[in-house]
């Protein structure tokens, strides 16, 4: 039979909404695994977690209040150190055994991996629930994941706690028994709280821990689970949206803003809104924003996935006539919607390029001088790279000259997260090109893992100037990453650079990108050549983007061991090394490859050029000659970009080097013999190690053969 289940619930003030689930669950995790070291969980307990905007619970099952007994292996000195000559106990092993209070005969032999020891097993007797919840309690939750704790009162006016908000009650069941604690000065109960307006009683008691959430909703009015909830508003939300014949818009905006009103309803229903359809002239990601951000509501969108005058409330009151919270919602976002049109129109009447001056008056940082010297150097960067691709510069300048103009317009002051897209607004009203206004928005792409590369040419150049300036700029005064800190971005920024010479298959190497970049920052103060720093950093978040496009880390050394340049190849390389692992020659010749490096690191430096006449043995010879054969084929695949049939072509010289190896001794007497086998292997080397090192395949090709 099972023990009964243990339920904890903590009611409080308004808790922070965006942090309020991962608070609950590791409320309920952190619980769980103190009463399971401690043994008073059966082999099955499992924990629920309960969240919602007043309150933070969790309930596990199979419960005991009593903690089993555990047997407890104390170790004492070994045989060797606890026995004389004669056998007799030393002083050490009796002053063990007193310690343990025991005598000498009741120890045990036991083996600690190392050798034989002495050890006292006692049967250490479980502690009793209620005598330590309390303090388990008092501890899971002084070890949440909050940032900021708020000092607050007790109601005896004297007593001070700490807590994410003020907690108002306590309720702590063992199946029908409240167990006796206190936590955060409040004394365990049995009493909760429903909905503040719609319970059906303002206090809901509870018989017995397993009837909490079915309670809760009956007679409080209170969903009391998280998942529960946010699946009970995302089914009435969608019902209302096809019934409208619209969509609540891109899945990935919409799952954020689900999880926050969420944690800040307990009764939900959603209702539908409306605005004046003028307010639609505005750009609808001002819109969209303002409902979103500021008003928690969903916009609303047809079937083109423009925005519609209407959008949904999610409130915490279901009634049967919701005129007044509708009407209440639709006034308050009026005039959110208003100041987003006076800003954009206000903002209409100033040119992108009349702002661009002004820019000298904002710091970028302090080190690195004003946003307008920062928008030069990307100006001068991008146009740089656009000439090394032999493409035309004017529509590139324009766009890196006006990208960061809207940083001093009302809408991108009020709602920063549109920086980029209202430039492209505005310099599509100052007719800009299309080429120049889609650049402007699509240079701070990718904004975030998964997101969209810049499509136009000019905002590919855009873009890899921006992000590589920033890296740059940053890595040179020493502002790198550390730890879980990138107040910058820079790891974000590192890897929209490599995605985009990658996927975007722009041809220029880091090498030369690094050069420029760092020229333009000679003189700020503080500045330290960043090139070798940077570079390591980009290839660790290289080799991370590689890993997580599942190419196996021998794949990624094979490929990454020789700095391949320019990176735009890697993947083309990779799916060449992954086709010659396949092969049935690829296990032999990586072997070879490996013992040629190892032979070529002991062998003294010397001429790469083969004499053919000291080709002695026909071993020798052949391979010779298979070198020969091959070497103009490779070289034509690799001039074509072509590496998996370079890498294809090697197969055919197994047969040779395998003789080669079994007949031939490179390290001969003769030094003229010796150094000319060493020239073979080093011509040799050199032509299996154009597209990688395929020595690093040689546990991969293994797994596969395998």
């Amino acid at each position: 039979m099972n023990a009964p289940p243990l339920l904890v619930e903590l009611l409080t003030e308004e808790l922070p909404p965006q942090k309020l689930r991962a608070l609950a669950e590791a409320f309920a995790k952190g619980l769980t695994k103190d009463l399971r070291q401690d043994n008073f969980l059966g082999a099955n307990s499992e924990y629920i977690f309960f969240a919602t905007p007043r309150r933070l619970a969790m309930r596990i099952n199979d419960v005991f209040a009593e903690a089993r007994s555990s047997e407890m292996v104390v170790k004492g000195p070994s045989v060797a150190g606890g026995l004389d000559a004669q056998g007799k106990p030393t002083p050490a092993l009796l002053g063990f055994a007193k310690k343990r209070g025991v005598a000498v005969e009741a120890l045990e032999r036991v083996h600690d991996g190392k050798q034989e020891v002495f050890a006292h097993r006692e049967l250490s007797k479980g502690g009793l629930l209620r005598d330590c919840l309390g303090s388990k309690i008092q501890a899971t939750l002084q070890d949440l994941p909050i940032p900021k704790l708020m000092s607050y009162q007790l109601h005896d006016g004297k007593t001070t706690v700490k807590f994410v908000r003020p907690a108002h009650r306590l309720v702590v069941l063992h199946g029908t028994a409240v167990v006796p604690c206190t936590v955060l000065g409040l004394a365990a109960d049995r009493v909760t709280e429903g909905h503040r307006f719609q319970s059906r009683t303002r206090e809901v008691t509870l018989a017995h821990a397993g009837e909490y959430e079915k309670k809760l909703e009956v007679e409080g009015a209170v969903i009391a689970s998280f998942d529960q909830r946010r699946a009970e508003i995302d089914k009435q939300l969608r019902a209302q949206a096809q019934k409208l014949e619209a969509s609540l818009g891109i899945e990935k905006d919409v799952t954020p803003l689900l999880d926050e009103v969420t944690a800040l309803v307990e009764w939900p229903a959603v209702y539908v809104g409306t605005f004046e359809s003028e307010f639609l002239e505005v750009p609808q990601e001002c819109l969209v924003l303002t409902m979103r951000a500021h008003q928690k509501y969903f916009p609303l969108f047809d079937g083109r996935g423009k925005l519609t005058n209407k959008f949904l409330i999610v409130s915490n009151m279901r009634l049967d006539d919701p005129r007044a919270i509708i009407e209440g919602n639709q006034r308050v976002v009026r005039p959110r919607l208003a100041d987003a049109r006076f800003f954009y129109e206000t903002d209409k009447k100033t040119r992108l390029a009349d702002r661009v001056p002004q820019l000298a008056n904002i710091v970028y940082h302090n080190k690195l001088g004003s946003q307008l010297a920062q928008v030069q150097r990307i100006q001068r960067l991008a146009t740089a790279f656009a000439r090394m691709l032999d493409i035309q510069t004017n529509y590139v300048a324009r766009a890196a000259e006006l990208a960061k103009a809207d940083l001093l317009t009302h809408m991108v002051s009020e709602f920063p997260e549109l920086q980029g897209i209202m430039g492209k607004y505005y310099a599509h009203h100052d007719q800009e090109p299309d080429e120049v206004c889609n650049a402007i928005r699509e240079h701070y792409q990718p904004r975030y893992a998964g997101d969209a590369l810049p499509e136009t040419t000019s905002g590919i150049l855009v873009a890899l100037a921006e992000k590589l300036e920033t890296l740059t700029g940053m890595f040179s005064i020493g502002q790198t990453p550390t730890g879980d800190k990138d107040p910058y971005a820079l790891r974000r920024h590192a890897l929209g650079l490599i995605r985009i010479l990658i996927e975007k298959k722009v041809p220029l190497s880091l090498d030369i990108l690094f050069r420029h970049a760092v020229n333009e920052f000679h003189g700020c103060p503080g500045f330290s050549d960043p090139t070798a720093a940077l570079t390591i950093f980009l290839m660790e978040r290289l080799r991370g983007y590689l890993l997580e496009k599942n190419y196996s880390p021998q794949e990624v050394e094979a490929v990454l061991t020789l700095k391949p340049e320019p990176i735009d190849q890697v993947i083309s390389r990779l799916d060449a090394v992954r086709i010659f692992a396949g092969m049935p020659e690829a296990e032999s010749l990586a072997s070879a490859n490996k013992r040629i490096g190892n032979i070529l690191k002991k062998a003294d430096a010397g001429a790469n050029t083969i004499r053919p006449h000291l080709l002695k043995e026909p071993a020798e010879q052949a391979l010779g000659e298979a070198i020969e054969k091959i070497r103009p084929v490779v070289q034509k695949y690799l001039s074509e970009k072509n590496y998996a049939d370079a890498l294809k072509l090697l197969a055919q010289i197994k047969t040779p080097v395998d003789v080669f190896f079994n007949e031939v001794m490179v390290m001969a007497d003769d030094l003229a013999l010796r150094e000319n086998r060493v020239a073979l292997l080093r011509n040799l080397h050199g032509l299996m190690n154009q597209v990688a090192d395929i020595s690093k395949l040689a546990p991969e090709i293994s797994k596969i053969i395998a």
